[in-house]
């Protein structure tokens, strides 16, 4: 029997650019939006199901966040490999930066890593994505530009058995000027429900990215996770990236007083 996940393996760049010059002061992040895994990794161990799974990436992301990208005429950064190979949007030091295991799910590829094998990781997955980001944010403000960081992702509406049932979070750290403004515009919405720092909170360790690149460099600065079985065919991804760009709009506007 072939493994499938063979068709992932691949030593092409982490870093997906799109849309680079487009207009809009929103940048927008994806760092789960891809399943790859580079060749010195291998399948991890891992099946075609487990890779085909939320344990991997944000299932639906890719395809939501380039509509955004596209409707808002917003820059899109994605990471193409799997989160499983090291997590860029955890802190370079944090204990899940390269997790062994994953909602009840056995990672084998990551035990007992030596320290060559996890600096091999960080030197051609983390840190590139790190800096794509760090550089396309500096470009803008050199430009004269704040730019506005929006990261999207997806949840599992079921974890470690337990049954989530909010449609779309908005998550943020220290600064929740962006996140008020959005919550405050979801309000008067009848078609999903929205929560704050749902179904994570700053103290899950998933705001670095909105840390890293929005609060220390006192931009605005938000997290969506949308709960995957919403996000399951083409319909179901424009319907949420209108959704997305209606309530930015609005916000922004509200906050900028445009």
């Amino acid at each position: 029997m072939v493994d499938k996940t063979e068709s992932l393996v691949t030593d092409a760049h982490p870093v997906l650019l799109e849309n680079a010059d487009g207009v809009s002061d929103v940048i927008l992040i994806a760092e789960h939006a891809g399943r790859q895994l580079p060749q010195f990794t291998g399948s991890l161990g891992l099946d075609d199901e487990s890779m085909s799974s939320h344990i991997a990436w944000d299932l639906g992301v890719a395809e939501l966040s380039r509509l955004l990208s596209g409707l808002l005429d917003a820059p899109l950064i994605m990471q193409r490999y799997s989160r499983l190979v090291c997590d860029c949007n955890r802190a370079f030091e944090a204990a899940d930066v390269i997790v062994t295991e994953s909602d009840n799910v056995i990672i084998a590829g990551n035990i007992n890593l030596d320290a060559e094998n996890r600096q091999k990781r960080y030197e051609e997955i983390y840190w590139p994505f790190e800096d794509a980001i760090e550089k396309f944010v500096m470009k803008r403000k050199s430009a004269g530009v704040n730019p506005i960081i929006v990261t999207i992702h997806s949840f599992t509406p079921v974890y470690k058995e337990q049954q989530r049932h909010v449609d779309l979070g908005v998550l943020h750290d220290t600064d929740s000027r962006l996140a008020d403004a959005l919550l405050e515009q979801s309000k008067s919405e009848t078609q999903f429900s929205s929560a704050r720092n749902e179904p994570y909170t700053p103290a899950d360790g998933v705001t670095h990215t909105l840390i890293k690149h929005g609060v220390n460099n006192g931009l605005l600065n938000v997290m969506f996770e949308v709960r995957n079985d919403l996000l399951s065919n083409a319909d179901s991804h424009m319907l949420w990236a209108q959704r997305l760009y209606a309530l930015l709009q609005k916000s922004l506007s509200d906050i900028m007083g445009r």
